[in-house]
């Protein structure tokens, strides 16, 4: 506990699932947080809530990542409440907002998907990069579906993962002279409002049975893999895209 003490973390998406979990763990251990939401205001304040009531300290801030000056706006509130230097920053926004197959995409879907998968990616790690140093760390919240191509109807959402793992690992290269590290995440089935959106019943259960470990994950496990990946044990890691899918898939 406490090992992230002083640090500043930004978290994109960071009002419920997956993003909540690693929110609420990067201040359990220390770190003061921003918590990015772009729709969901209760779960934004629900988590500042609880993060407040275990003794850490958080604002929210709403933006669209996928919208270059919403993304300013962040990094603007993030300086005016915790100041100049950012030491972690978590990518976790992101959605697959329909299945569609081939035929049924068009420009504006591509639009959707790419703008808050991927071009956010590379804009919230633009804009805060310069705020960084020595010692930071970037997580990048990828997709197993970038590895497999996913499920039906789920290509651009695949696609657009698959652009975050290969950008994490340029982002490491260039980013490692200056100190910062760069790892991608590529969560499995884990327990979330996502899959209750876009999973049917049956699929979860057979795809959980088929894990070694015969069950989905928690969205805290993943927010422990983070947590590690930004401390300084996990140092000398960087360029990695790590698979948290209970042995579901091998890379």
């Amino acid at each position: 506990m406490g090992h992230l003490k002083g640090k500043t973390a930004v978290v994109t998406g960071g009002s419920r699932d997956i993003g909540r979990a690693i929110s609420i763990k990067l201040a359990n251990e220390g770190a003061k947080v921003v918590v990015n939401y772009h729709n969901s205001e209760s779960g934004a304040n629900e988590t500042i809530d609880e993060i407040k009531s275990l003794g850490g300290d958080a604002i929210a801030v709403k933006a669209d990542v996928s919208n270059l000056a919403d993304i300013q706006n962040l990094k603007a509130k993030t300086v005016e409440a915790f100041g100049g230097k950012v030491d972690i920053l978590v990518n976790n926004a992101g959605g697959l907002f329909a299945r569609k197959t081939l035929q049924e995409l068009d420009e504006s879907f591509y639009n959707l998907v790419m703008g808050v998968n991927f071009k956010s990616t590379v804009f919230v790690m633009q804009a805060f990069g310069p705020l960084m140093g020595k010692g930071g760390a970037i997580v990048n919240i990828s997709s197993q579906a970038a590895r497999d191509g996913g499920g039906g109807g789920s290509s651009l959402y695949a696609s657009s993962k698959g652009a975050v793992t290969t950008f994490s690992r340029s982002m490491a290269k260039e980013l490692g002279p200056k100190g910062i590290r760069v790892n991608a995440i590529c969560p499995g089935l884990i327990g979330t409002k996502f899959h209750d959106d876009f999973t049917k019943t049956e699929v979860r259960t057979k795809v959980a049975g088929s894990t070694p470990l015969r069950r989905e994950g928690d969205p805290e496990e993943v927010a422990d893999l983070v947590a590690y990946l930004v401390s300084d044990e996990a140092s000398f890691i960087t360029g990695n895209n790590i698979d948290i899918n209970g042995g579901l898939a091998f890379s």
